[in-house]
């Protein structure tokens, strides 16, 4: 069982992805974030009640309590227990929040591409495209 009050599900493959996941630990002072490589051979998705197609479809996230948030909601709560919440503040708005999902999923089903167009790399602690995370806890068990 996760001690982190959110474990978010990952690309490692993702240079972009990745980076982020770099930024928002930096922040995490608290340790209140835990990330899981779905990326990696060993990643098992079945325990999640998820597929891995869903998972890669967008960012998943779990909370402490067993709530499953998808998506922009991830982020939000990603950001919000770093205090960085104003960054995402309009991603709260509700007249805001269905282009904002349109955009989100667009990105992430393009990611891979966006990373190669805007010539971002795989960090020096990724090997055969997967990257090393930080996690708490068995990454196979529900939160």
């Amino acid at each position: 069982m996760s001690t982190a009050a959110l474990t978010l599900y990952v690309d490692g493959n993702c240079p972009i992805c990745m980076m982020e996941v770099r930024q928002l630990r930096a922040r995490d002072a608290d340790e209140k974030l835990a990330f899981v490589d779905i990326a990696l051979p060993s990643f098992d998705p079945a325990p999640l009640g998820v597929s891995l197609a869903a998972l890669n479809a967008q960012m998943h996230a779990w909370t402490a309590e067993g709530e499953c948030l998808i998506g922009i909601d991830a982020l939000i709560a990603a950001y919000t227990l770093t205090g960085r919440g104003w960054l995402v503040a309009p991603l709260r708005v509700p007249a805001l929040r269905p282009a904002a999902r349109v955009l989100y999923r667009t990105f992430a089903r393009n990611r891979l591409r966006v990373s190669r167009w805007l010539r971002v790399r795989a960090a020096p602690d990724c090997v055969d495209g997967a990257c090393a995370t930080k996690t708490y806890g068995d990454p196979r068990s529900k939160p």
